[in-house]
């Protein structure tokens, strides 16, 4: 054993891992995060799951990827009309994709590692599927989303499902 920082650095407990021994905790955790992925809906909520992701990213020097989902945006009661405006503020994806695209424009000028993934369907299955698909290390994820005030249905199914270790911050 031997003391780097404030942390105590335990031998590893397999041969293709290094662990670390949390202060004051008592457990360890891998020192083997490279891919922190964060799922957002652009809500003051999910803000914060970012924050506690980018945290994280930067501790560990892990590249963060911002995942979102969207519902069908064809919804044939939504506003008419021709002007750009109008087609912007009905159609779902394009909100969505404005929003990564700025969040991520903010965390590369924060010097933070990052990249974005977007999907069309149901919110939990598509953040499982995304972890999945950029290899993330660990998902973290808020515990309530736009106007829920209770554990959602999302944060349940992606502890559930995700292929990877899914960190909730608890956002209210």
């Amino acid at each position: 054993m031997c003391r780097v920082g404030a942390l105590e650095v335990i031998q590893p407990l397999f041969d293709d891992g290094q662990w670390t021994a949390l202060p004051g905790s008592g457990m360890l955790a891998s020192l083997m995060l490279a891919t922190i992925a964060v799922g957002t809906d652009g809500s003051e909520t999910a803000s914060k799951a970012v924050a506690v992701a980018v945290e994280m990213a930067r501790r560990f020097d892990a590249e963060l990827v911002l995942l979102s989902a969207f519902k069908d945006s064809r919804n044939p009661s939504g506003p008419r009309g021709t002007a750009v405006e109008l087609q912007w503020v009905s159609n779902v994806d394009a909100r969505v994709r404005e929003m990564l695209s700025r969040a991520e424009q903010d965390l590369r000028e924060q010097k933070i590692e990052c990249r974005t993934m977007i999907d069309e369907g149901d919110p939990a299955e598509v953040l499982v599927r995304l972890a999945e698909e950029c290899n993330a290390d660990l998902l973290v994820i808020g515990n309530k989303g736009l106007q829920r005030r209770i554990l959602g249905s999302v944060p349940n199914t992606v502890t559930h499902k995700a292929p990877c270790s899914v960190y909730v911050v608890k956002t209210t």
